[in-house]
């Protein structure tokens, strides 16, 4: 959208009367002038738009300083690569980072609207999945709070993850059109759009065939056009740009097909182009999903090479000093392809020697790691990479060779182990290990929790840590206390500040402050009514979403995570079939009155992770219709997980839900959000609920369960789940009503695969760790029973989570992968 000239402007003084004013002026010029509406007529999305220009006005203006002060120090640049960035809702996040809440409240007020009303008309801008895309989120808040210069770069999906609707219990996925409405927060670059190649031929032009400058010739090129969105700081000290790559056709319109009457033909390389950024996540089970995914990982991380070191030439002449100026951190294994990118810009386009392209790839790259699991780790078929990239094929090619040969110079020439490191996958259809290239192309590579960063050393990267001087480190993730705690948890955070002072805003360290007020009844009581007002918040919510209501007073047991068998949403589904006999076992015995809450989408493809959502949804319906039962227990599956979603729930949850199997989840930060907010954690130690149970406390959290190494035999055993369900009646009268269609009349064998796989091969080990998480459940209703030392409990969460803020992280990331300075 278009921004007015002769704006009002807001100004940054403390005075709250002067911002109010200021900023009402504003809004009524955007409503007026840019869209063209007066106040009778003005709808609420309307208000919001106008709302959000005027804020962006103020962001510009420090953005602008921003980057005059980094061009004139000549500062070095952080560039993120990340296929996914889930920002959500950026309204109130603005607002709280510039501390312009109140003033904009009052501002709208005096105009005769609501604040709150219009956050609700803000798209969730889901352009990511989970964990990973909101850790990218996360990094970029702090990057900006911490004052380093950066760029995060991805796709502008046009229908980012999917819309959920749960119909009759399954799963249905409905595009999810963010930009129907346009988006008020960002910046169209035309004048900064990037040519894309796929396929084609490549020639050679002299020198040794092995190393010499080549000549790529495409057969087909899309255009990437990049979309700005400022992101701002931590009292609106700094402002960074995220920037995300739209794809265009170079020639939307083939004339001449069209003249002949080939409408449909005439236009269909502009819907083969677009589709790279249509969809975040394209079913890959087919080989036209597999296609597009690999495009999609070129097509940004290439725009976004391509224009770093364009900015870099411009600013210091040649890119032989980029290591110096520019970090590179490839957010998971997605942008892997970016060691070969880079590789052909510098040799192709810049005519550097191989030798010394290396060494600036190697200085400037850098990789995380977000997974053990082999679907997670990347690998295409060569077939395909050579089809859709010849040039990156055969620069990998070399890069493999040499490696190998470096390899074998060192004395190390045991096949198995040359078969272990190489960047092909030899065995079946020769595929290309992407996690490998980015290894090696890297000259820090990072785990994102201990145990996660252990376990690379010793399973994935322990054969190419021998082989390369790559460096392996850890870098346990964290979150951003402004969205996960001070504004999404205001009741919590004002009395926080009323027994802290404002100086906990700035420096979370504070919290640890009130490990000494966890019993002081006064405390404790606002403690609980700040809790319980958001419980009454989600309560609300829910029934307005699912019909079921709950009561707030009860225990909120949260899972919270995409669905995925690892993360475990049958391990506490079949708890809470356990749960629900045993109620009805002993209709007069006193209970715990409980509230599951879960929510979380599978992947379009992933049939067992939809099957589970209709088995919770089934669940649901017998229990919550069941009057032996009442309300001492009640099942929830809210649909459509978002981060605005997850703002609501978090801060209302007792129980935090983090039992995925030992050694599978490599952090998580869904269990820090949730520790944050005082809710106590029930999981297995993996991920960070180990550095959690250290930082909180040990006898603060509830851990069961088998550990990674204890897990690690029985996957290599092959352990039959059936011992497990033999010697657990509670799970085998658990499994039994799923076989006899208890909670699927229309379809008494619906749950039958779900059995027999428990049965066989207890992948997951669901059977295997029933018994103790179910002794720990009841656990957590004695505790729940003592109140006293429930809340005790909470507080100290929140109180040993400072740790886990991701300015931490981004501060480690800073001083030891990208060494650039933070405030």
């Amino acid at each position: 959208m278009p921004t007015v000239k002769h704006k009002p402007h807001i100004s940054s003084i403390s005075d709250r009367a002067a911002n109010e004013a200021q900023l009402r002026e504003a809004i009524q010029a955007k409503l007026h002038y840019v869209l063209g509406k007066n106040r009778d007529r003005a709808s609420h999305h309307d208000w919001y738009c106008a709302t959000a220009l005027a804020v962006r006005d103020h962001v510009i203006d420090i953005w602008m300083k921003t980057d005059e002060r980094i061009a004139k120090q000549e500062k070095k640049r952080v560039y993120y690569l990340s296929i996914e960035f889930l920002i959500g809702r950026l309204l109130f996040d603005t607002l709280t980072n510039l501390r312009l809440v109140d003033a904009a409240r009052g501002a709208l007020r005096g105009l005769g609207v609501e604040l709150d009303d219009l956050r609700r008309c803000e798209p969730d801008a889901a352009l990511g999945n989970g964990g990973l895309g909101r850790l990218a989120a996360c990094f970029m808040d702090s990057m900006s709070a911490l004052s380093i210069p950066a760029f995060g770069y991805g796709i502008r999906y046009e229908n980012g993850l999917f819309e959920q609707r749960i119909v009759d219990g399954w799963q249905q996925e409905l595009p999810e059109d963010w930009l129907a409405r346009g988006n008020p927060w960002e910046f169209p670059r035309a004048n900064a759009e990037y040519s894309i190649g796929f396929g084609g031929s490549v020639e050679y032009v002299g020198g040794d065939d092995a190393t010499a400058r080549a000549i790529w010739y495409p057969a087909e090129t899309v255009l990437a056009l990049p979309y700005d969105t400022p992101i701002a700081g931590w009292r609106g000290r700094h402002v960074n740009a995220l920037r995300l790559w739209s794809a265009r056709a170079a020639h939307p319109v083939q004339l001449a097909a069209f003249n002949q009457g080939d409408y449909v033909g005439a236009v269909a390389a502009r819907a083969r182009a677009e589709a790279i950024s249509r969809v975040l996540y394209p079913n890959d089970s087919t080989p036209e999903g597999q296609e597009l995914r690999l495009r999609q990982e070129y097509f940004f991380t290439s725009a976004s090479l391509q224009d770093l070191t364009q900015r870099h030439v411009a600013a210091f002449g040649s890119l032989e000093t980029l290591p110096d100026q520019a970090a590179v951190q490839l957010n998971d294994t997605h942008p892997a392809i970016a060691v070969a990118e880079l590789m052909r810009i510098l040799v192709d386009e810049h005519d550097f020697s191989w030798e010394k392209a290396w060494t600036i790839t190697k200085g400037t790259l850098n990789y995380t790691n977000h997974t053990l699991l082999p679907e997670a780790l990347e690998t295409w078929t060569v077939e395909l990479l050579g089809r859709l990239l010849p040039r990156h094929l055969q620069i990998i090619y070399l890069i493999n060779w040499l490696h190998l040969q470096e390899t074998g110079k060192r004395g190390l020439t045991d096949p198995t182990l040359l078969a272990s490191v190489s960047l092909i996958q030899e065995s079946g259809e020769k595929r290309v290990r992407m996690a490998h290239l980015a290894f090696l192309g890297s000259a820090s590579v990072n785990g994102v929790s201990a145990l996660h960063t252990d376990l690379l050393r010793k399973t994935v990267f322990h054969d190419l840590a021998e082989t390369t001087p790559t460096r392996l480190v850890n870098k346990t993730n964290g979150i951003t206390f402004r969205r996960w705690l001070y504004e999404a948890n205001q009741p919590l955070t004002q009395l926080l500040v009323e027994r802290l002072g404002e100086r906990f805003l700035d420096d979370p360290r504070c919290l640890e402050e009130i490990r000494g007020i966890a019993d002081e009844p006064g405390f404790v009581e606002h403690y609980r009514r700040a809790r319980l007002t958001n419980k009454a918040r989600l309560a609300t919510v829910m029934q307005q979403a699912t019909g079921v209501r709950v009561d707030p007073h009860a225990l909120f047991d949260v899972h919270i995570k995409r669905i995925h068998e690892y993360k475990r949403q049958l391990l506490n589904a079949l708890e809470t079939i356990a749960l629900y006999q045993e109620i009805r076992s002993h209709p007069d015995r006193d209970a715990v009155p409980r509230v599951k809450i879960f929510a979380g989408k599978a992947a379009a493809s992933y049939d067992r992770a939809k099957l589970i959502i209709k088995l919770i949804n089934d669940i649901a319906h017998v229990v919550n219709n069941d009057p032996l039962v009442k309300d001492r227990l009640k099942v929830v599956f809210v649909p459509n997980y978002s981060a605005s979603l997850a703002e609501v729930i978090v801060p209302a949850a007792d129980l935090s839900e983090q039992i995925s199997t030992a050694g599978m989840e490599a952090s998580g930060t869904g269990n820090m959000k949730l520790a944050l907010n005082g809710a106590i954690t029930i999981g297995t130690l993996d991920g960070a609920n180990i550095e959690i149970s250290e930082y909180v406390g040990i006898d603060n959290v509830m851990i069961f369960g088998m550990t990674a190494p204890e897990v690690a035999e029985k996957v290599r055993a092959h352990f039959p789940g059936q011992q497990a369900i033999d010697a657990s009646p509670r799970l085998k009268a658990a499994l039994a009503s799923l076989e006899s269609g208890m909670f699927s009349a229309d379809d008494p064998a619906r749950y039958h695969p779900i059995v027999r796989a428990l049965e066989d091969y207890d992948r997951y080990m669901v059977a295997a760790d029933f018994d103790a998480y179910w002794d720990t459940q009841r656990a957590v209703d004695h505790l729940w029973q003592t109140p006293a030392d429930w809340w005790r409990m909470s507080i100290l969460n929140t109180a040993g989570t400072a740790w886990f803020s991701s300015d931490r992280t981004i501060r480690e990331y800073a001083r030891d992968i990208w060494h650039v300075p933070t405030t």
